[in-house]
């Protein structure tokens, strides 16, 4: 164990009041791809970039090709948690953890065993019918043939994610805040914190640890306490 790890775990060992801000780095270890990296979505080749795929407007215009490019990319249902989902999970069962702030929508945390949730872009687990509000899962959105509809009504279903040119959920930002606000120590994973508004939302962060655990350098390193440029998932699974 090298001496950044030893730090971390010796910060993590003296807390009771640890905030997690995840992003793609954290699902990358599970299989899913992320947007930014050479092997990301945003390097695919598409008639349309996926910018502009995941747009409402495209949604609601193309809704059949969203649908392929959303099914096929971003529903990864067979994704397994990582050793990063696990160990915060344990660490929320010993009260150390009081909350997950996420922008993946993958629902792997949940998976994993954490309770204290907080999706800033949504999941695909949630899917609603948008004329008549009824629930769908992510399976069910999935195994649709083209668009999939609502079975009561015949409505179009609607992945509950924020999309491009949508605003965030005000409660789910607020919780975020609050948690971040209220944290001993957070730690950044997995994020090259260059999305915004959801990058912005460290700035609430008043405590006394801050760290940043990612495969690359980040604009915010500077004022971290502790950096650790490596996988989250290799440096989790050795605290």
């Amino acid at each position: 164990m090298n001496d950044k790890i030893k730090k971390l775990k010796e910060i993590v060992d003296n807390t009771d009041n640890l905030v997690f801000f995840g992003g793609a780095g954290v699902s990358t270890e599970s299989g899913i791809p992320d947007f930014r990296s050479v092997d990301g979505l945003y390097n695919l080749k598409y008639k349309y970039p996926p910018e502009t795929i995941i747009s409402h407007t495209f949604f609601m215009r193309r809704t059949e090709e969203f649908y392929e490019f959303y099914k096929d990319k971003m529903m990864a249902l067979d994704a397994k948690p990582n050793k990063a989902h696990e160990k915060l999970a344990q660490w929320e069962k010993k009260g150390k953890c009081k909350a997950v702030v996420t922008q993946n929508i993958d629902g792997l945390h949940q998976m994993a065993g954490s309770k204290k949730v907080m999706e800033l872009h949504g999941s695909i687990h949630r899917n609603y019918c948008m004329k008549c509000g009824k629930f769908f899962d992510a399976a069910y959105v999935k195994k649709s043939d083209g668009v999939p509809r609502c079975d009561a009504c015949g409505g179009l279903i609607k992945p509950d994610v924020v999309l491009y040119e949508e605003g965030l959920d005000n409660q789910t930002v607020s919780d975020a805040i609050y948690a971040i606000s209220h944290a001993d120590v957070m730690i950044i994973g997995g994020t090259s914190l260059v999305v915004y508004p959801a990058a912005g939302m460290i700035d609430y962060f008043r405590g006394s640890h801050l760290i940043l655990v990612n495969k690359s350098s980040t604009s915010r390193d500077s004022h971290a306490d502790l950096v650790i440029n490596d996988s989250i998932g290799e440096v989790f699974g050795q605290l």
